[in-house]
């Protein structure tokens, strides 16, 4: 009987043993990637997963159902049509979009965040061509009379943290020798409550989100003045993954010269400056 007993508990632990097995190459076995027929290798298959940092309208916000919008966005969605895939978005910080990280680390595949093309940031991201001119902007509250950085003297001076536009204005404020407090929000929502709430006396980010602002919020804030820093946005890749930057570029190019992207920037941006 001893012996039955031990021969069945031997027949349980081996039969355990092999369905854990079964089980353990089973989650080997999964792969959530996969290749377009282009040859273009995705973190999800059949998905373009796009990093950004939410709110940055119009370049990408949650519209009143809570699907994301913008102009970053429909330009990303025709690289997808491009490659025969969806696009799908992951809200993530901008510190982890910028720095590569988010892309190195397999949780997306492309970055679209309103992102200047910088020096430093092309160390560790591969960039498409420039698909926006951007331009840095004071906003203040209606009313206000301030129209430069030096009238802002004594006052409390807000930027995003993590962009180019608070890089600036640190500079400015630095080089002038400017009696102002920088004071950095953590994103955009962040930084507009602040100057609608009078916590600021004036905001710095890019022309086109005070504009968007201005047009969500009528009478609440205007642009006191402009900043040319020569800035260009550009979509960002994973270092080194030329295939995918390929298909970016050439879906970018193929807008231009179709008139789509001259559609898609009149719905998000406004009238197209003349070139």
């Amino acid at each position: 009987m001893d012996m039955l007993r031990r021969a069945r508990r031997a027949t349980t632990l081996t039969a355990a043993v092999l369905l854990a097995g079964i089980g353990l190459a089973g989650c080997a076995k999964e792969d959530t990637g996969g290749t377009t027929e282009s040859g273009v290798s995705l973190v999800k298959a059949g998905v373009l997963t796009t990093c950004t940092h939410l709110p940055y309208a119009p370049f990408q916000a949650k519209d009143e159902t809570g699907k994301v919008v913008g102009f970053d966005v429909a330009l990303i969605d025709l690289v997808a049509e491009k490659l025969g895939v969806k696009q799908e978005i992951v809200d993530t910080p901008f510190e982890g979009i910028k720095s590569g990280s988010d892309l190195n680390a397999g949780k997306c595949d492309v970055a679209a965040a309103g992102m200047t093309i910088t020096d430093e940031r092309k160390q560790v991201l591969d960039f498409s061509a420039p698909y926006f001119d951007a331009t840095q902007a004071l906003a203040v509250l209606t009313g206000n009379q301030v129209k430069t950085l030096e009238e802002l003297k004594g006052k409390r001076l807000g930027v995003q943290g993590g962009t180019t536009g608070e890089d600036y204005i640190k500079t400015q404020v630095k080089d002038k020798s400017l009696d102002i407090e920088v004071v950095s929000y953590k994103d955009l929502a962040a930084l507009q409550q602040a100057l609608a709430t009078n916590q600021i006396a004036a905001a710095v980010n890019d022309l086109p989100v005070w504009n968007e602002y201005i047009r969500a919020n009528p009478g609440k804030i205007a642009v006191a003045a402009g900043f040319d820093t020569g800035e260009q946005y550009g979509f960002a890749v994973k270092k080194g993954n030329a295939a995918l930057l390929k298909s970016v570029d050439e879906a970018l190019a193929a807008a231009r010269s179709d008139g789509t992207y001259d559609k898609i920037y009149t719905n998000w941006i406004g009238e197209k400056p003349a070139s």
